[in-house]
């Protein structure tokens, strides 16, 4: 990684050397921005439309910047969070300019730019879109940014530690989201080992954003084939217009310490840079289930309580191998023995804090008024837990990226590279195997902590002890956590990469990736976007999760996209018709369709409907498609080769699983959204969507190499119940097509009112529905999206200097499926509140907030930790 971070230096003397010579000839624009009474908005930002030059207010309202006169009129485009946007034409210099500003507390008059790839109205775009204002960031009270997201119509948290979230719109939710993408300046940001978007842990610092777009229900057409269920968009905040210094700094419960700053400076008129870091720790959330895991192979298992033992979801090392044969007495025949296994904050020990270092500085260059030049890189490390096929405990993971962009008013290229890191994570599941599994003498010799556990409890119950005696007498057998022998093995199996002996997880993926688009005006009416995308994994993990024993795994996806779009009717009716083209190494090239549009009706437009079809793609992951992890009761392996043939795990019946194919989606989508009086937003739509080669897990008994079973093969291995880590025949999952179509509906209501300005009132609901009228019996679809849902909160400016906000949320119990376990959760919810007070004088605003405060049930992910309460208290100090 030094020589891009040397070329950053070297570009850095040399723009400086640019910017300062360019400057001298500037002219200057300078003015105040005010509210209708007068009042100093500092911090509202003024460009110079149609260019890149720019500034924002400070704190008395005062802006100056340069503007080029030689072929007048100059518009300045002024806009502020809460207030409507003006234009302001000016023929000549003028150094006392004076804009005033009015509210609009209903921010109906904000700018979107993702659900089109331009720039438009947020009440004209064709597709339900929210966007939050960095105020509203602001507020977001959870540790996590995406924690916070749970607050707004049709938008799902999956949280599975604290600072690992998932988001998702439309069901399917997943603590590893794999439908919705995640984009910050439009970069990718996922983990390429992992495709994993690890909430904001390896995102934005949150004084940076000015603004988080969101994108309900397909986006393929503009976005790519994993743009499935929708986008989230960060924006980063322009140095050139953004200057000053800001930080923040929060302190609370569970050790809770969050501290972050941001500093960004033109230096002459054609350069500027910032640099942004954020290190946040807290205890973590740890997760206590210890209901028997209903993913063991079915019978396999026993109820929670039994003096046989059982598999527990939380418990790990809780292996059941001994099986009583069929001559064994009657209440005992054919049931499984298991070790009682450690809970996670046993293997977890003192690595119990969630942890977040980022480092983000960036370089910007005018090469014109209208061409600006960004290069950036992005320094993330963290702490946390994640949940997939099993509970992954991700210590310093990491990402280094390294990203650039040429932007001109009407096209860009941009592109990038991503590396991601294990450094010391591991998985819990083999953790407390292979304790439970290590030989009892340090030398290696004699018997295994198991081993031991299993002849004990035999030994009692055939002298003619009850289950429940000889279960104790083998429980004092166990390896005990306060015993320095476990700590030993515990560090050593950490570790350990090795496939089969040590618990780390070693990745080490690259993902390459360059994107273009130019936008052309036909006529006045009409204009068309091109563009096109090349992404390139180079997959690494030694062969630790992935099937690359030798070299890299390499992969591609190939795309490119256009759209049409046509206003007429006096510009109150927009048409627009977009496609792209992806190709993929692994599948058939896919064509993703979406034509919408969107009426607008009333005097000034507030009233606007909107209708769209679309139909997107959905590549497998990489781990779907290479995947390659025993985790004892089952191996999975990856789906991109021949298919595999195998016999069901109950019956033995043929199974026949072909290869991966990609995921379609069709979607229908109605919509309204509008303002009554410039008091009330309501913002409706409804959805009805059909899935076909839906990708679900299926596990059957085969052989690893794809091949069907013969019978000795199945004779040998149901002793072990196809255990033996050696053996060619196991119990294989792997990602397979349904052969049938899923489909899903929904709604989503979402109304915000202001009262006054000390009060607007929102509420949303959300309703998802699964079809499973045509499902087969069995089949996991992993919607894991409550029925109902709803929020309701009231936010407000109670004086110049004080502003809040409190919301409660409530999401209905509903059945969640993943890999690592199966179950399902109760009703859920939370209150969260947050205040501020501004001192201007001191550049200061005393910050407290909470989330959960009632410390209420709040278990979004089956077999994840609750998210109990966490209240802070702190300064965030900006000085422009």
């Amino acid at each position: 990684m030094r020589k891009p971070y040397s070329f950053l230096l070297i570009l850095l003397c040399l723009l400086l050397a640019g910017g300062r010579a360019w400057a001298q000839d500037d002219v200057t624009v300078s003015g105040v921005v005010q509210t209708e009474t007068g009042e100093a908005l500092p911090g509202a930002t003024v460009f110079v439309k149609g260019t890149f030059i720019g500034s924002s207010t400070d704190r008395d309202g005062k802006f100056q910047l340069r503007a080029d006169f030689s072929t007048p009129p100059v518009v300045l485009s002024v806009s502020f969070v809460g207030y409507e946007s003006r234009e302001i034409t000016l023929q000549q210099p003028d150094q006392a300019v004076k804009v005033q500003l009015k509210i609009n507390s209903v921010l109906t008059s904000e700018v979107i730019a993702s659900a089109s790839r331009v720039e438009e109205g947020i009440l004209q775009a064709p597709v339900t879109v929210e966007k939050l204002n960095a105020q509203q960031v602001e507020r977001i009270t959870t540790a996590d940014l995406q924690g916070g997201l749970s607050q707004y119509k049709g938008i799902d948290v999956n949280s599975s530690s604290l600072l690992m979230n998932s988001i998702s719109t439309r069901g399917f939710n997943s603590a590893k989201s794999e439908r919705l993408i995640q984009l910050t300046d439009y970069f990718d940001t996922q983990s390429p080992s992992l495709n994993l978007n690890a909430g904001n842990l390896t995102g934005l610092s949150e004084l940076d954003v000015e603004s988080v777009e969101i994108i309900h229900g397909p986006a393929s057409a503009l976005y790519g084939a994993n743009a499935f269920n929708g986008v989230l968009l960060l924006n980063s905040k322009d140095p050139f217009v953004s200057e000053g210094l800001s930080v923040r700094v929060r302190g609370g419960e569970r050790s809770y310490f969050d501290g972050q700053l941001r500093y960004a400076k033109k230096l002459g008129e054609k350069f500027a840079f910032k640099i942004v870091g954020s290190y946040t720790k807290a205890n973590d959330w740890l997760a206590e289930n210890y209901g028997a895991n209903s993913t063991v192979i079915e019978r396999a298992n026993n109820a929670e309580g039994s003096p046989l033992g059982y598999d527990a979801v939380n418990r790990y090392g809780d292996i059941g191998r001994f099986t009583f044969p069929s001559t064994a007495p009657e209440g005992v025949r054919g049931k499984t023995i298991f070790l009682p296994g450690y809970t996670e904050k046993e293997l977890i020990g003192e690595d119990d804090q969630a942890k977040s270092l980022k480092v983000h500085p960036t370089l910007s260059y005018l090469l014109t008024d209208n061409i600006k030049m960004t290069v950036g890189a992005n320094y993330a490390r963290g702490t946390a837990t994640y949940q997939s096929s099993s509970r992954y405990r991700l210590r310093d993971f990491g990402t280094n990226q390294l990203h650039g962009e040429i932007k001109g008013a009407n096209w860009f290229l941009r592109g990038q590279t991503v590396q991601d890191f294990g450094a010391n994570s591991y998985d819990l599941t083999f953790l407390g195997g292979y304790i439970q599994g290590s030989k009892i003498s340090p030398d290696g010799t004699g018997m295994s902590y198991a081993e031991r556990y299993y002849a004990t409890y035999l030994s009692e119950f055939q002298k003619g002890k009850t289950l429940e005696q000889a279960q104790a007498a083998a429980n004092a057998t166990l390896l005990k956590p306060s015993d320095p022998r476990f700590q030993e093995l515990r560090s050593n199996i950490i570790s350990d990469p090795t496939p089969g002996k040590g618990a780390q997880l070693n990745p080490s993926s690259y993902l390459n990736e360059g994107n273009a688009q130019y936008n052309f005006t036909l006529t006045e009416k009409t204009s068309l976007i091109v563009g096109g995308a090349y992404r390139k994994f180079r997959l690494g993990s030694n062969g630790n999760f992935f099937s690359d024993d030798n070299e890299r795994i390499q992969n591609y996806e190939l795309g490119g996209y256009g759209q049409l779009s046509h206003t007429m009717l006096n510009d109150r009716l927009k048409l627009a018709l977009a496609g792209r083209v992806d190709d993929f190494k692994n599948f058939k090239p896919a064509f993703s369709p979406r034509a919408s549009a969107v009426y607008s009706a009333g005097a000034n437009k507030e009233h606007n409907f909107r209708a769209s079809f679309g139909r997107a793609f959905r590549s497998p992951t990489q781990l779907d498609q290479y995947v390659r992890i025993d985790i004892g009761q089952v191996v999975l392996l990856g789906n991109v080769g021949n298919g595999f043939q195998g016999v069901n795990t109950t019956t033995q019946a043929p199974v026949d699983i072909a290869k991966l194919k990609l995921e379609r989606l069709n979607t229908f989508e109605v919509g309204y959204k509008g303002t009554f009086q410039e008091k009330m937003v309501v913002d409706v739509n409804y959805f009805r969507s059909y899935y076909n080669d839906f990708i679900g897990a299926q596990r059957f008994i085969g052989n690893r190499d794809g091949s069907r079973p013969t019978k000795e093969q199945l004779a040998a291995g149901a002793p072990t119940q196809y255990r033996e880590a050696a053996s060619q025949t196991r119990v294989l999952q792997v990602w397979t097509n349904a052969r049938q179509e899923v489909q899903t509906q929904g709604a989503a209501l979402g109304l915000s009112y202001n009262v006054s300005r000390p009060l607007t009132i929102t509420a949303n609901y959300s309703l998802n529905l699964l079809d499973e009228s045509k499902l087969p019996e069995g089949f996991q679809a992993f919607f894991n999206t409550p029925k109902h849902k709803y929020n309701v909160g009231a936010n407000g400016l109670v004086s110049r200097h004080f502003n809040y906000s409190v919301n409660y949320r409530w999401a209905q119990g509903h059945l969640y499926e993943m890999p690592f376990a199966v179950g399902t959760l109760d009703d859920y919810s939370s209150v969260d509140a947050y205040v501020g007070y501004v001192i201007p004088k001191a550049f200061t605003t005393i910050q407290v907030g909470g989330s959960n405060l009632f410390n209420a049930n709040n278990t979004q992910v089956y077999g994840g930790p609750n998210i109990g309460r966490l209240i802070f208290a702190g300064l965030l100090i900006d000085i422009k």
